[in-house]
This record gives structure tokens, sequence and C-alpha cells, in this order.
């Protein structure tokens, strides 16, 4: 039976949800910043730490299909109080890795209580946006960019004052972990058990052709921003031989510009279209990582990453928003680009540590810089999304896809409102 809930719950309950967003990206921020300090705890070269960093989206993917069985059996609310608190837990796990083998099973266990995490905030934000009839789920990215520059924030400040990654992830997981069950009290309590004759959400989807051909720009942008999310402080400290404070800032650029380019999305896109906007946006990230591997300084690199970041912010949402559209199933649609871009973040990290260890870091983003490109060449495939492409995003990341599907009364009426997710990630 459909739950109804009043106009002011549902206000408290978006609010809620968006402060979630913001915890689960601010573990994202304060792990990123601390890389080099766990390379060099862990002894690792750039290819080992390549190798390393594949494992976050490895454990992602094989866990993302068990978090709609969780929300199913044991209700919305319950189900992302506690993987929600999993998640920034595991921020802990990483900086107290040894050696390569236990940094790749404590960096395991963090991608897959990211992506069941972020399986079960995405549905939540669905379902609300679903109720209000209008678009929230720009802003609730938005949120976790905002979340993403505050634990890079604080990363960034550990690093320069020379603070153990280890105290200073312990303090930051106490800290967010109790924020997030706060805000977990005010979420939609939904599907609060399964009725006896319901069955549980399908593990898996097979993606149409369509969602393969726009996947393909999800990809080109999931792997520009992973890249630079994991590896912009080393490349600023290798390449560059700047401070561990300054280096962490560049991560810290990074995300202030996604963040800044994902609250203003929506109404570009709704003035612009999406075709347009991903044209322009891989534009200004193409000629981000030019001066990323061009600079000279420090700052010029920075302005660079920052750059990118502006460039690739909303281009995963409106591949999302396209797919929904693209089809009779919008789910199974949606499904496929994620998919598609949990694939590039797999590669990235390792893609960038393998090439770095084969030439240079510099190389490696020579390889990221052609595949902001491919967003300017590829930006035509979003037309399906209607309004050349226009409308709202659909997500900064691929699990709003993974979630239970959810529905509100009259929502098998107009396009899908996962549509309209992240990110992310």
């Amino acid at each position: 039976m459909e739950q109804t809930y009043s106009p002011r719950q549902l206000v408290r309950a978006r609010y809620a949800v968006a402060a979630v967003f913001c915890v689960h990206g601010s573990v994202a921020g304060s792990f990123a910043t601390r890389v080099p300090w766990i390379q060099d705890h862990a002894g690792l070269s750039a290819g080992q730490l390549g190798l390393a960093l594949a494992f976050p989206a490895v454990g992602a993917s094989v866990a993302m299909p068990l978090a709609g069985r969780i929300s199913h059996r044991f209700g919305a609310r319950t189900a992302l109080r506690w993987l929600l608190a999993s998640w920034t837990l595991a921020l802990v796990l990483p900086s107290f890795a040894p050696n390569l083998l236990t940094l790749c099973a404590a960096l395991f266990v963090y991608g897959a209580t990211s992506g069941m995490s972020d399986v079960a905030m995405n549905a939540l934000g669905v379902e609300i946006e679903n109720r209000l009839s209008r678009s929230i789920m720009s802003g609730l990215h938005g949120m976790w960019s905002a979340g993403a520059l505050i634990g890079s924030a604080g990363g960034t400040l550990a690093a320069h004052l020379g603070a153990d990654a280890r105290l200073h992830h312990v303090l930051a997981a106490v800290a967010l972990t109790a924020a997030g069950l706060i805000a977990c009290r005010w979420v939609l309590d939904l599907h609060s058990g399964p009725a006896p004759d319901e069955e549980p959400p399908p593990r898996f989807a097979l993606p149409p052709k369509s969602a393969v051909v726009i996947g393909a720009i999800g990809f080109c942008a999931v792997f520009a921003e992973g890249a630079s999310l994991d590896w912009s402080a080393v490349y600023l400290r290798d390449v560059l031989d700047t401070s561990a404070g300054a280096a962490a800032a560049s991560t810290t650029a990074f995300a202030l510009t996604m963040a800044v380019a994902r609250f203003a999305g929506d109404r570009v896109v709704d003035r612009f279209g999406a075709v347009r906007t991903v044209r322009v946006g891989g534009a200004g990230a193409t000629a981000g990582g030019l001066l990323v591997v061009l600079a000279p300084h420090p700052l010029v690199a920075m302005a660079g990453f920052g750059l990118m970041g502006l460039g690739i912010a909303v281009v995963v949402p409106l591949a999302f928003a396209a797919a929904a559209r693209s089809g009779p199933n919008p789910s199974q649609a949606i499904a496929g680009v994620a998919t598609i871009t949990y694939t590039s973040g797999l590669i990235a990290p390792s893609a960038i540590g393998a090439l770095a260890d084969a030439t240079s870091l510099v190389a490696s983003f020579g390889l990221v810089t052609a595949l902001a490109f491919g967003l300017v060449l590829g930006a035509g495939v979003l037309r399906s999304a209607g309004r050349d492409g226009g409308g709202q995003a659909a997500g900064d990341g691929p699990s709003a896809a993974g979630g239970p599907e959810v529905s509100a009364p009259g929502a098998a009426d107009r396009p899908s409102a996962a549509s309209d997710r992240s990110t992310a990630r």
C-alpha cells in the first residue's frame, strides 16, 4: 500500500537526504587528500598504488546489487542508517594498511560500503523527487560535492600540519558517523519490510544497446573524475615537486568546481540544453587537461584540475537522464549506464598508474585530456533525453540505478524520476 506523507514531512526528508549526501561526499574527500600519505605509509610505487585504487570500484561493483535487497528486507531508513555508518567507519581502514595486500583488502571493503550506501541514498532521493513532483537530484549531488569539498579541505589542513592520516581518519570517521546517524532519523521509512508474496529486486539487468552508446559519454567523464580525485595530489607532489599541503589543495580545487557546477547545473541545462552544455563543458575539461599536462607551475596545474571539475560535473547526470528517455524501460537503461560508468571508475586509477609506470604521470593525464575531448565529439547522443537533452540531471554516479525501483502515484505517466539522479561517486 502506498505510504503518504505531508508536505512538511517531505521537505524535512529532502533536507535529511541532502545531509546524507554531504556526509557521503565528506568521506570520499577525506580519503582522497591523504592518498599520498597512504602511498608512502604502505611503501607503494605508482603502479602499485594504481592497482590498489582499483579495489574500491571492485568492491562497489560486487556489493551494489545487495543494497536493493537489504532495503527491501529491512526498510529504507534502517538500511541507509547502517550502510552509511559502515561506509563512514570504513574510512579508517586504508590508512592503517601497512602494505599492498592489506591496502587492497581495505579498499575493497571501503568501496563495497560506499557503493551500497550510495545506492540506498539515491533510491530515497528518487522517491522524494517523485513525491515532490520536482527535480531535486542535481541539488542532492551538489551536496555530495560540497561534502567532498569539506572533507578535502579538512584533509588539506591535516596534510599541511603534517598530521598522521590514521588519527585524522579516526576523528573524521567518528564525526561523520554521528552526523549520518542523526540525519537518517528524518529520511522516509519506505518499504518497512517485504510483503509475503513480494519478490525481491533483481540482482542484474542486461543494458540495452542505447545505454551502451550513452554510457560511453559517462565513461569519459568518470575516467577524468576518478583520475583527478585519486591522482591530482600525487601529480603535484611528484611532477611539480609541491608540498604535501599544496598537493592536497589540488583535490580541493577539483571538488570545489565540481560542487559549484552541480548546484548551477539544472539552470544551465534548462537554458542551453544538454548537448550544448556537455560540448562546452568538454571543451573546458580538455583545456583544463592541457593546463595540467603543460603546467610550468603548481598553480597552473591546480587551475587545470579545477577547470576539469567544472567541465565534467554535469555529464554523468545528463547521461542518466538520456538513458531514462531512450527506451521503454528507463530503469534497465539507467542500470546499463551505471555499469559502464562504474567500469570506468574501476579501470581509471589502475590505468593512470600503469601508464605512469610505463611512461610518466604527464603522459597519463594526456590520456585523460583525450577522453575529455571525447565529450565534445560525443555530446550529440544526449539528444535522446528530449528537449535537446534538456531537463534535469540524472545523477553523479552510477548507483542511482542500482537501488530498489521506487515510484509514486502517477509516476508511470511521466519520465522516471530516476532520470534525475548523481554521482558519484
